[in-house]
């Protein structure tokens, strides 16, 4: 029992550290308003990370474009790690560092925006894909953990959760894309 409550302590450590860092909690709100405006501007919003943090680019991107709350229209998320024919040949043919920069390349427009998502903020693939989005106007949020890693300096906005432990980091990182999520749906389709 006690290593539960231990995790389950450690967990709530880091979000009192987000709820108390008023700079970050800015940034958050931030991020809700870069979506809410690509959206009003017909922009869609594109998703990447690898492990736990693809599954996370997955969840937050269904939920924007299924539903949060509200019974309403989709709206254009998508992650960019879906299509499995897609991730083997470009991985096999071009190397797996290439995977989400292609499908930028392929898929993303001028005024888009992609979030990246990495725990460390250094994952080759994930930084190559913001190479590719800054070439073509792409807007780039990134969620990492503590000091942002490589990611940090290419990105537009940055959510880093201040912890070192990825599993700490992940779980943050779900409840700020459901926050993100929320506000979103709230300010698009009201109530």
């Amino acid at each position: 029992m006690n290593d539960i409550k231990k995790i389950i302590s450690e967990s709530v450590a880091v979000k009192q550290r987000i709820l108390e860092d008023e700079e970050l909690l800015r940034r958050i709100y931030a991020f809700k308003t870069m979506i809410v405006n690509a959206y009003r501007n017909g922009a869609k919003v594109l998703f990447c990370g690898n492990g736990g943090s693809a599954a996370d680019a997955q969840h937050i991107a269904a939920e924007l474009s299924g539903r949060f709350y509200l019974d309403r229209k989709p709206l254009h998320a998508e992650a960019l790690h879906c299509n499995s024919s897609y991730m083997t040949s470009v991985s096999n043919d071009y190397g797996f560092e290439c995977v989400f920069s292609r499908a930028i390349e392929a898929f993303a427009n001028k005024g888009d925006i992609l979030v990246g998502i990495s725990t460390s903020g250094n994952s080759a693939n994930v930084l190559k894909a913001c190479e590719k989005a800054r070439e073509m106007g792409v807007s780039i949020i990134a969620m990492t953990g503590n000091n942002g890693g490589k990611i940090a300096k290419m990105s537009d906005l940055l959510i880093n959760v201040p912890s070192t432990d990825t599993p700490r980091i992940q779980e943050a990182h779900i409840m700020i894309g459901h926050i993100v999520c929320e506000l979103v749906e709230k300010e698009l389709f009201g109530k």
